[in-house]
């Protein structure tokens, strides 16, 4: 197959970047290529209940937005790339509702914006947002972007230093995929299924457990630098549920982070890696367990919780909550510490790019939870498509297509359908259980050097394990290759873990043997890429001058004293 521009991934930023793609250039062809089915893929699948960056006119500025990720992310962050997502995302939100998505509003017509950050109101819900999906596959018809679903991407194609396309195959069918591009956008989302959740159900994760680190190993083999992977994403949840417990929704009406006394324990529920380490302090301190308490709250605010929570991104909850007889109103939702995993979107771990959604290989971008934009949500998701997709057609415009290596394509080959050649192999499920209960017993944070170095062996030499999965058809060959995906992030994660020998993001990088920030040697990126003899190679990149002045260690100071 061969198109101008090539979108691998059609949820959140994917779709967006297709329809900027196109509306840069009508003329030009572009192609989203969707291992599932683009009306219902991604993060976004069945909707979303609110916005969590929005930066409106007359309520905040990009600055005042700037300066609050500074502060939840340590200081280490390329400001200038945070500072698109709130200068763009009013755009993005005014986009939305001229395409039928539903902001909520109060009596006066205005955005209903609720608090949920230490400062500042930027959380706006969505309680029609069962749709948004839809509407966005909409979106992506109505400006003739052509749509390939069911096709998984293993790896991109690169010659002459740039990015020229990608190769898979069909997940239903099984034929092998080569597509020639001028420039590729890697919208692949988190790495959700890296640690396992304490159910030990492979796909119970808190994140969408179809994104297993696609982008981030694809854009690693491609040669393109990682930042910051040893920043883990753990997040608070509803303990035995793959979800949070949506202390966004319930806070700004009332709910709150309590003991098993009934104290409230935390100030600000803004999901930090400072919140999270106070939650497992908590937790380890015979105050356990932790609940999202709501039992104080009148009628009314109670069954605008439900409605909400109930309808948009896990409409399985209610049912959830029924079958163990629990009610918001006589019982505090136990919460838990979910599973680690790599995401920009709620962290800041992702493959490097700058404010134009550029990777550090040419005519290679990325966008959305896989990018290293920190704390981006689903608007920056959203931003950072855009930008990727108006500055992927803008690159295209001179260039001709370039023939990818046979050699490479035939070895390709052989990696990927291998298993097939082994139908009555190891299961891709046992190989994955296996992985991902060796990610929890080494990785999971607070992190000690001996463990995480035992870890890191096992890894290394889990090439070997794969070599022995077997597969029966295309769809489990597809989870075969997301087993692939997942063991190079573990390692990323390992050896990201290691080098950086401090503290810092909270629970996020709690390292025991280091257990202080130390930002005389470690103000900085610490970067990850793979080298012409195929080894990881980590080393540090400096912090990018501020455009927002932050005094991160008085605004830190501050926080506490509040």
């Amino acid at each position: 197959m061969q198109t101008d521009v090539l979108v691998i991934g059609g949820g959140t930023a994917g779709t967006m970047a297709a329809i900027k793609a196109k509306q840069a250039n009508p003329e030009a062809d572009v192609l989203v290529l969707e291992k599932a089915n683009i009306r219902r893929s991604g993060a976004i699948a069945m909707g979303m209940d609110g916005v969590n960056t929005a930066v409106i006119p007359g309520n905040s500025t990009p600055e005042q937005y700037v300066r609050e990720i500074t502060i939840s992310n340590d200081g280490i962050l390329n400001q200038e790339a945070v500072y698109q997502t709130g200068k763009l995302g009013f755009e993005v939100i005014q986009e939305l509702e001229s395409w039928g998505v539903k902001f909520q509003k109060d009596h006066q017509g205005n955005y209903d914006l609720k608090q949920v950050h230490r400062v500042g109101k930027y959380v706006l819900p969505m309680p029609e947002g069962k749709d948004l999906k839809q509407i966005l596959a909409r979106q992506v018809k109505r400006h003739k972007a052509r749509v390939t679903n069911r096709v998984m991407a293993t790896r991109i194609l690169v010659s002459e230093g740039r990015a020229i396309g990608a190769v898979g195959f069909d997940v239903r069918n099984g034929d092998f995929v080569v597509i020639q591009a001028k420039a590729v956008i890697l919208c692949t989302g988190a790495c959700g299924r890296l640690g396992l959740p304490a159910s030990g159900y492979l796909y119970g994760t808190y994140e969408n457990p179809t994104n297993a680190g696609d982008g981030y190993s694809m854009a690693y083999h491609a040669g393109a630098e990682l930042s910051n992977i040893e920043c883990f994403q753990i997040n608070p949840l509803m303990k035995d549920y793959n979800g949070p417990a949506c202390a966004y929704v319930a806070s700004p009406f009332g709910a709150y982070t309590a003991n098993a006394e009934g104290h409230r324990f935390i100030s600000c529920d803004y999901w930090s890696g400072q919140m999270m380490l106070e939650v497992w302090k908590e937790l380890n301190s015979g105050k356990g367990p932790i609940q999202l308490k709501m039992t104080h709250l009148d009628e009314d605010t109670i069954s605008e919780i439900e409605s909400i929570l109930w309808s948009n991104e896990r409409p399985s909850r209610g049912r959830f909550h029924e079958g163990r007889g629990e009610n918001y109103r006589t019982n505090g939702i136990e919460m838990n510490i979910s599973e680690i995993g790599l995401c920009s979107g709620h962290s800041a771990s992702g493959v490097r790019v700058n404010e134009k959604a550029e990777t550090t290989v040419p005519g290679l971008y990325a966008a959305g939870d896989m990018a290293s934009v920190p704390h981006n949500y689903m608007i920056g998701a959203f931003v950072f498509g855009r930008l990727a997709g108006t500055y992927a057609m803008d690159y295209v415009q001179a260039l001709e297509h370039i023939e990818p290596d046979a050699d490479f394509l035939a070895a390709e080959k052989v990696r990927i359908y291998a298993p097939l050649d082994r139908p009555n192999g190891i299961p891709h499920t046992q190989v994955e259980y296996k992985l991902r209960r060796l990610v929890n017993d080494y990785l999971q944070p607070p992190k000690v050097s001996y463990k995480m170095e035992i870890g890191l062996k096992n890894f290394e030499r889990y090439h070997e394990t794969l070599d022995l999965m077997g597969a029966r058809d295309p769809h489990e060959l597809m989870r075969c290759m997301e087993v692939h995906f997942i063991r190079d992030c573990a390692e990323m994660a390992a050896r990201a873990s290691l080098y950086r020998r401090e503290s810092r993001w909270g629970l996020y990088h709690y390292r025991l043997d280091y257990p202080e920030k130390n930002n005389e040697e470690w103000f900085c990126h610490v970067m990850l890429r793979k080298t012409e003899t195929g080894e990881m190679e980590l080393f540090k990149r400096p912090v990018e001058p501020y455009v927002v002045d932050v005094d991160i260690e008085q605004e830190v100071y501050d926080v506490a004293v509040r």
